[in-house]
């Protein structure tokens, strides 16, 4: 038999989706995805535009909301499986709805579709002011990292 026959009796290796996904806060953090994900997926800076992200009353964690005038800076993480997508969504639970927007990457200004995690109540009283990451990290990353 030649390679050609034997490759069409070959079972077919099935077709892995994978997935593109805006991360603006905790997520941002490697230490934090290589717990989550056990490793490190590919990573572009990107910006959100129509959205804002802000603190969340009693959380160390952001929301983002949508809103006109403003844009989320973050990263894109590329090559999520559909298993990572599942840790994903329970990691950031039901406050929250998976919505597909579109971005910007910061290094070519190329705009892609990809999935982020939006807050599902935009008016929630819970929510003010900016939040930091540089502060989040100096303030709770050592934390994560120990597992709290």
């Amino acid at each position: 038999m030649d390679s050609a026959s034997l490759a069409t009796l070959a079972p077919a290796l099935p077709q892995q989706n994978l997935h593109r996904v805006f991360v603006y806060g905790t997520l941002m953090a490697d230490e934090v995805l290589r717990i989550l994900l056990k490793r490190d997926p590919q990573s572009s800076a990107a910006v959100l535009n129509g959205y804002q992200r802000l603190s969340i009353k009693g959380r160390v964690y952001p929301a983002i909301i949508p809103v006109n005038s403003k844009k989320v800076s973050g990263k894109i993480l590329s090559g999520i499986t559909d298993s990572e997508m599942d840790t994903l969504d329970a990691y950031e639970n039901v406050e929250y709805k998976r919505s597909t927007v579109e971005v910007s990457l910061m290094d070519s200004f190329e705009k892609l579709l990809v999935y982020a995690y939006v807050w599902c109540n935009e008016k929630d009283p819970e929510l003010y002011g900016e939040w930091d990451f540089e502060e989040w990290k100096r303030d709770h990353l050592d934390a994560c990292r120990d597992g709290q």
